[in-house]
């Protein structure tokens, strides 16, 4: 049998996060129960392990919502308990109750949920006593402040290494599909080349996403994060480098389909298409030298120069009139593609 992949992450969280989680709720459990002897210190607990996230600041994000939840949730549960009792049925009126006002106060559901659950733990597993209350309140803040306190205290997580990994293989196949164009643009193309072609750039797409959403959490990481001075530079120049590379993408997409759409086989024959496919590698060239300077290549290649391959827009003699569009089109994403990894777009 199956476990259905909602239930399952596509990779494991470190096991240094789990540890984390454990020794804040340890924590928490411990001072929480010293600080109210009579009362297990389950509130304490909850906030603790839901408090410590992959970062300091969804950590004091979560802290948040964590304590809004529990004193909304509290109150609520305080206001009816004095008014009905605590019969079962004032814990389920409490529920609604504490969603309505979630969904009046326009809530995040984390927040909204955290109301609910508070009100009805209160009413079923306490009292509806201002002091009981104040003491659930005052046991969510400790375990929120341990939770915050163990996160940025032990290895505070700076999320650079997975940015520059998707960073350097969006490089690594960008260039290989600037290659690619370049190798097939000179010679006659079967159906299903065309269609390989096609199917390989389209994986860029996918693949700049990841690296966009990969450095933002790299850069969301750092925020209110004691680690931060060392690796602000180092993101902020994996975020120059996805600005250059992300329109190159959009124009190497979009040049790959112009040939998709346009070809014929004797389009071969024209000879600026040489001059472009050449132009085409040095571009490819010029991408593994960008990624490369801005080290994020997961494994460097071996560049036959250091110095920037793609010097001068090209300059070609008029096609013949049924290439014209093609040509035209190629010419200016190339023109765009220096443009961009020379820094002037």
């Amino acid at each position: 049998m199956r476990i259905p992949a909602a239930i399952r992450a596509s990779q494991r969280s470190p096991l240094l996060q789990v540890g984390k989680s454990a020794a804040a709720t340890i924590g928490a459990w411990l001072i929480a129960g010293w600080v109210f002897p009579t009362q297990l210190p389950v509130f304490a607990a909850i906030a603790a392990l839901l408090v410590v996230q992959p970062s300091v600041n969804q950590s004091l994000s979560k802290a948040l919502e964590r304590s809004i939840g529990v004193i909304a949730g509290v109150l609520i549960a305080v206001g009816l308990g004095l008014l009905l009792g605590s019969s079962s049925w004032v814990v389920l009126l409490a529920i609604v109750v504490a969603m309505l006002v979630a969904w009046l106060a326009r809530t995040s559901p984390g927040t909204g949920n955290q109301i609910a659950i508070s009100a009805m733990l209160v009413l079923a597993l306490g009292s509806s006593s201002p002091e009981y209350a104040f003491a659930r309140i005052v046991e969510t803040l400790i375990g929120v402040a341990i939770g915050i306190v163990v996160n940025a205290l032990i290895v505070p997580p700076v999320l650079v290494a997975p940015a520059r990994r998707d960073l350097g293989m969006l490089g690594k196949e960008l260039a290989a599909s600037l290659d690619r164009l370049a190798d097939a643009l000179p010679s006659p193309q079967t159906p299903a080349r065309l269609q390989e072609l096609m199917l390989e750039v389209r994986l860029l797409r996918p693949m700049k996403d990841a690296a966009e959403a990969s450095l933002a959490a790299g850069e969301e990481s750092l925020t209110l994060n004691p680690r931060r001075s060392t690796h602000r530079a180092e993101l902020r120049e994996m975020r120059m480098l996805v600005d250059r590379l992300s329109p190159i993408v959009t124009q190497t997409i979009g040049m790959t389909r112009a040939y998709f759409d346009h070809y014929d086989d004797s389009l071969s024959d024209e000879p600026v298409v040489t001059a472009i496919a050449e132009q085409l590698r040095r571009a490819g060239h010029d991408v593994r030298l960008a990624v490369q300077i801005a080290d994020v290549a997961p494994e460097p290649e071996a560049l036959t120069s250091a110095i920037p391959a793609l010097t001068a827009p090209l300059v070609v003699r008029p096609p013949s009139s049924q290439h014209w569009i093609l040509i035209g089109s190629l010419l200016e994403d190339l023109r765009r593609i220096h443009g961009g990894l020379l820094g002037e777009d």
